[in-house]
């Protein structure tokens, strides 16, 4: 099984960094998923929830407002201006679906991302 190295990083430091099997991003386009030996690319992300699936195969979302990706064969890094890590406890689930909501209905993306994010977001709470 071949693996990537993702990274999520946000002005107050790094929230994710790990290998991880395929990761799906939202970008300015529309969405789109990363495997390892992906060709090179630099895209922006939009609003929306960044899907991980780990290596141990377990899946992490990560709600963010904006950002960039670069994308390269070995290593994915995503710059982000605001992320939510979704997971956690049943308490600390709660607490993080509702900052992730209030993140995403801060920026300043089309009215439609943002629903399109919230209804993501409000998706995986219901998964807990």
């Amino acid at each position: 099984m071949e693996l990537m190295k993702l990274e999520i990083v946000t002005p107050n430091g790094v929230i994710f960094d790990a290998e991880v099997k395929q990761v799906t991003l939202p970008g300015s386009e529309g969405e789109f998923g990363v495997l390892p030996k992906h060709a090179t690319l630099v895209s922006l992300l939009d609003t929306g929830v960044i899907v991980i699936n780990k290596a141990d195969g377990s899946e992490l979302a990560v709600a963010i407002n904006s950002g960039y990706v670069k994308v390269d064969e070995e290593k994915t890094t995503c710059i982000v201006d605001g992320a939510v890590s979704l997971s956690g406890e049943d308490g600390d689930i709660a607490a993080a679906l509702e900052e992730a909501k209030k993140l995403i209905k801060s920026t300043e993306a089309s009215s439609s991302a943002i629903a399109a994010a919230v209804s993501k977001v409000e998706q995986i709470g219901k998964s807990y």
